[in-house]
């Protein structure tokens, strides 16, 4: 992975930091799979209680690398949505650090994480449509629930871009902080997390989402089949080729 991916594992805390900075982080295939690997260890681990994921000071996660996720095969379960299912599946609080981009995937992750602190220069974008795609990781779901239809729409269609203190004001995110305390911050909380009593934490935990783990499972598998669907439209791939030859 040539250090693309980091761990660091104290005091119960699993920390994941994304490190493909001159790329501003985009995901490729192996970096899911990497992210996978991880979050099954943490899921696994008697000694690890809660888990952050995070970038750096200025970049948290551009979304899919497009060069990569045109080479995936439609008849292939993609390693994205691979990690999108061990994301939803996962047993343990997660801390999720926030700047810069948080695009697509940098931004649909987030409503799977159960702390999320943005920093003041975080840009979050869902832009699914203008690349000729649909919403992932059941946020066709969580979204509308999260804030409403319109707003919903608005954010899974249109797309646009919103600062940090919009995805407060919309419940995305539980505190915005300068970027110089952002990791700072995250780490504080996952240790406070893991330091309280592991059953009763997880089992508050499980309880908090059991109302809709059978309606992300459902969004999932069809955000999946229309996900796949579009990646194979004329429209789909003339806008991916496009980007990539930007």
């Amino acid at each position: 992975m040539d250090n693309l991916i980091l761990s660091n594992e104290e005091n119960g805390v699993l920390t994941i930091t994304l490190n493909r900075l001159s790329k501003k982080n985009a995901l490729t295939s192996d970096m899911y799979l990497a992210l996978c690997t991880l979050f099954e260890r943490a899921r696994t681990s008697d000694d690890i209680r809660c888990l952050v994921i995070q970038g750096d000071a200025n970049c948290f996660c551009a979304g899919n690398d497009l060069a990569d996720f045109l080479n995936a095969k439609p008849d292939e379960e993609m390693a994205a949505f691979k990690f999108i299912q061990t994301l939803a599946n996962f047993n343990k609080p997660i801390v999720a650090a926030v700047a810069g981009a948080a695009v697509g995937i940098g931004t649909t992750l987030l409503l799977h994480s159960d702390i999320v602190i943005a920093a003041e220069n975080s840009k979050f974008a869902l832009p699914f449509t203008q690349l000729g795609l649909c919403p992932e990781a059941a946020s066709s779901m969580l979204i509308p629930n999260l804030v409403g239809h319109v707003k919903a729409f608005e954010l899974l269609v249109l797309g646009e871009s919103f600062d940090a203190n919009t995805a407060l004001s919309l419940n995305l995110v539980n505190k915005v902080v300068n970027a110089e305390s952002l990791l700072i911050c995250a780490s504080e909380y996952a240790t406070k997390i893991a330091a309280l009593p592991n059953d009763s934490v997880m089992t508050s935990r499980a309880l908090l989402k059991q109302a809709n783990s059978t309606l992300v499972k459902e969004a999932m598998a069809l955000e999946g089949d229309a996900f796949a669907r579009l990646m194979q439209t004329p429209d789909c791939k003339a806008i991916l080729s496009k980007f990539l030859k930007k």
